[in-house]
């Protein structure tokens, strides 16, 4: 059951959860909203709507040319004052930071929120000089390796670029989304496909209930999930849970490749690798969480 259903109807404010769903409305693909696009994705009125926006610009939430509002920057205080103060966030970041050194991927640490994950910590060691360091070496078959690692970086570098901190991604596409669900009660995860729609992102997705029920029954007897092509074409991802002393699982760490043939394959030898490092880290995580 929802914190909302089972809080009093005389301590519910409306109008600050209007206010706050309004912020929600903005996003990659509605950067700019007019009072009637706002009222259309916050389900308000246009009026309503139009105090809203009104109220939040005076705020310094918005910014307006007296047609359209956009987000300002001051709506980061929030994410800002959540990193500062959770606990997970600032323990887990010297791991992440020496799993991205020690191996030049790169790792991120996620927990659930509703229909998707959201990244709350990732690695910040910069995969630049990973590319200056790597020896130069030659394939038997003449393969320059030194230009083949160093393309297969780059690809890392631009996607860690698009998993920034806050980005919130589809739980039933992502690797990590699969892990915290396989280790949900059976219950939840039916409350959970009731609720929201197996969206197709590529066509690796998987977008039945059937297929993700596999996929969890998977993941919950082996300990990781291995997504390739799922969330978006040319990634893929290794997860794997995290865990308190006590056995809660709190959130996922993963690790994002490149897939297909410039990239690392999702060949079992490769996986294996990475998970060792994985399963090492989250151990080691274990006994601070």
């Amino acid at each position: 059951m929802s914190p909302i259903a089972t809080l009093a109807s005389r301590d519910y404010i409306a109008g600050l959860a209007k206010g706050l769903q309004l912020l929600q409305a903005f996003d990659h693909a509605h950067q700019r909203l007019n009072a009637t696009q706002a009222a259309q994705r916050a389900e308000l009125t246009r009026a309503a709507a139009r105090r809203y926006l009104l109220t939040l610009h005076a705020l310094g939430y918005l910014e307006t040319d007296g047609r359209q509002f956009w987000l300002t920057p001051k709506v980061m205080q929030f994410s800002g004052n959540y990193l500062a103060s959770a606990q997970l966030p600032r323990v887990v970041q010297p791991h992440l930071d020496q799993l991205a050194t020690h191996t030049g991927g790169a790792f991120s640490v996620v927990v659930p929120d509703g229909g998707e994950v959201v990244i709350v910590a990732r690695s910040r060691t910069a995969l630049v000089g990973a590319v200056q360091a790597l020896p130069v070496a030659v394939s038997p078959s003449g393969v320059d390796l030194h230009t083949s690692q160093a393309q297969h970086i780059r690809q890392i570098m631009t996607m860690a670029q698009g998993l920034h901190l806050g980005a919130r991604l589809p739980m039933h596409a992502t690797s990590t989304g699969q892990i915290l669900m396989a280790y949900w009660p059976e219950a939840a995860v039916d409350n959970w496909l009731r609720a929201h729609s197996l969206t197709r992102l590529t066509p690796q997705t998987i977008t039945t209930p059937s297929g993700l029920l596999e996929r969890l029954n998977q993941a919950r007897a082996q300990h990781w999930v291995h997504a390739v092509d799922e969330h978006e074409w040319g990634v893929q991802a290794i997860a794997v849970p995290l865990q308190r002393a006590d056995g809660q699982v709190v959130a996922a760490l993963n690790v994002v490749l490149a897939s297909g043939a410039n990239g690392a394959s999702p060949e079992p030898a490769v996986t294996t690798r990475w998970l060792s490092w994985l399963h090492e880290a989250a151990a080691q995580m274990r006994t601070v969480l």
